[in-house]
Formats: structure tokens, C-alpha cells, sequence
């Protein structure tokens, strides 16, 4: 598996960062090519995106959560990826945003894509715009504030 790790420092409280980051389903407004994700319940997400031209669709299971510090994941069918986002207050109204990302690229074109830093451009840009989103808004689109661990 390949990794990629960025940070990005986002102008508001932790709490904000992490609340707005909760809202799973609104990632395709920031991520690039995600086309959809569907909340199953408060542990499994139905991801959609076009990868390297195609459509990919797959399961993950999020296996550690904890309120205003981090959530971690792993894919359970479909794409291979996991992850964690973490959330360090920087000052009083900013946050470190700490992304890891597992990826296993499949195919020719993703292994290409991956060689030039098409995926590493893509996280950056989706960080990017995930701060231009969460300090253009006054607080959070909603919260989920339960744990989980295990």
C-alpha cells in the first residue's frame, strides 16, 4: 500500500473542524471526483467516486472514532484504502487537520497516475477546499459526537 500523510491548518475551533469533517455525506462538495457517500449507520460508509476515469464504488468501516481528536478507517470491500484524520488545536480558533491515507492503486493508469502525484495533488486540493468550506460557514452542518472504538 502506498501512504500519504498531509496537514492543513483550518481558522476555527477543534470542535468545528471535527464536527463539520463528521458530515460524511457532504465530502463531495470538497473532495475531487467523490460522487457520493451514503451514511449506513454511525460505523459503515458507501463511498462512490471516478477514479482514474472510472467509476469505483466501495465499503468502509470506521473502527476509531473519538469526539474533537481523530476518526480512523479502513475499506471493507471494493477500493482498498484506510486512513485516519486527526485534529490538533493549533491557537484557540485554529486546528491542525492531520490526514493519512492507505491506498493500494489498481491498474495501469492509477499506478501512472500515482507515479506523476495525481493522488497526491488530489488530497491536497480536497484539504484545501475542505478549509475554504469549514471557515466560510459560521459553525458546523450538523455533528456526531459518539465514539467509537474497536
Amino acid at each position: 500500500m502506498k501512504t500519504i500523510e498531509k496537514d492543513i491548518t483550518v481558522n476555527v475551533p477543534v470542535r468545528q473542524a471535527y464536527d463539520q469533517w463528521t458530515q460524511f455525506e457532504e465530502f463531495p462538495q470538497f473532495m475531487e471526483g467523490v460522487e457520493e457517500v451514503r451514511q449506513l449507520d454511525d460505523k459503515h460508509l458507501h463511498w462512490k467516486a471516478k477514479i482514474a476515469g472510472k467509476v469505483e464504488e466501495w465499503d468502509a468501516e470506521i473502527f476509531e472514532q473519538t469526539p474533537d481528536q481523530h476518526i480512523a478507517w479502513r475499506s471493507t470491500d471494493g477500493a482498498k484504502n484506510a486512513g485516519r484524520v486527526s485534529f490538533q488545536p493549533s491557537a484557540p480558533s485554529q486546528t491542525n487537520v492531520h490526514l493519512e491515507i492507505d491506498y493500494e492503486p489498481e491498474g495501469v493508469i492509477e499506478t501512472i497516475g500515482d507515479a506523476i502525484g495525481a493522488v497526491d495533488a488530489r488530497v491536497t486540493g480536497d484539504l484545501e477546499r475542505f478549509k475554504e468550506s469549514v471557515e466560510s460557514r459560521g459553525s458546523a452542518t450538523g455533528k456526531w459526537r459518539g465514539e467509537i472504538h474497536g
